[in-house]
């Protein structure tokens, strides 16, 4: 099918962005003094996962054919959706690097000039990098037609944000302290959140863990007087 091959196009393209948006900053970046990391081994171990699930079973199975087995069909109009669904999600994955700035990191690690980011679109998501990355994932299925090659992805990273965020978060809160509570309280996780200036506003409450609160993750609350 005509799918298959625009599925193929599609990842090639996103895997190709993806180092084009990244590269700029990692040399921005390049001369920061880190003076904290977070959670090392667990952040090799969470990353290895996602490069194992997201790229390479799917390399694998495109080479090999190897879990042919698994595969499954889909129209053609759907591995177009998939692919549309795609620009704004690098779109935002861009935004995400570029507001940042020289505080961005491809680690939990905080240099010695960061600074809380509340600009662009910090103004409304704390994490456009999960956000980005969470619409990449789950488009991945209607690109590769393989249930195996094609679901790793998704559930990798679904691993690395439940493991990853909370200690990411945790880090955040004693690095600004208060201001990070602050600017917590009016944006959201991984969408803006629901209301307006001045009315009752829908968030979503932080799950307690013990390295810190997940964000944004169950249990609607109502928040008044959020600005």
């Amino acid at each position: 099918m005509a799918g298959d091959w625009v599925g193929i196009v599609g990842l090639d393209w996103a895997t190709e962005l993806l180092m084009a948006i990244r590269w700029p900053c990692a040399e921005d970046t390049a001369h920061n003094v880190i003076v904290e990391k977070r959670a090392v081994a667990t952040e090799r171990a969470v990353l290895a996962l996602v490069v194992i699930g997201g790229s390479g079973l799917l390399l694998l199975h495109l080479a090999t054919g190897l879990f042919g087995v698994a595969d499954y069909r889909v129209t053609d109009w759907a591995v177009v959706a998939g692919v549309v669904i795609l620009v704004p999600a690098y779109w935002l994955f861009w935004r995400g690097h570029a507001d940042l700035g020289r505080n961005w990191s491809p680690a939990t690690e905080v240099h010695s000039e960061q600074g809380l980011v509340t600009s662009g679109v910090y103004t409304h998501i704390r994490h456009p990098k999960y956000a980005a990355p969470w619409l990449m994932f789950l488009v991945q299925p209607r690109l590769l037609h393989n249930r195996i090659a094609g679901f790793a992805g998704p559930l990798a990273f679904a691993v690395m944000y439940v493991i990853r965020l909370p200690y990411e978060e945790a880090m955040m809160r004693d690095r600004f302290g208060g201001g990070y509570d602050t600017y917590s309280a009016r944006t959201g996780c991984l969408w803006p959140p629901l209301g307006r200036y001045g009315q009752t506003m829908t968030v979503i409450r932080p799950l307690g863990l013990p390295s810190g609160r997940w964000c944004d993750y169950l249990k609607p609350r109502r928040v008044r007087g959020v600005r």
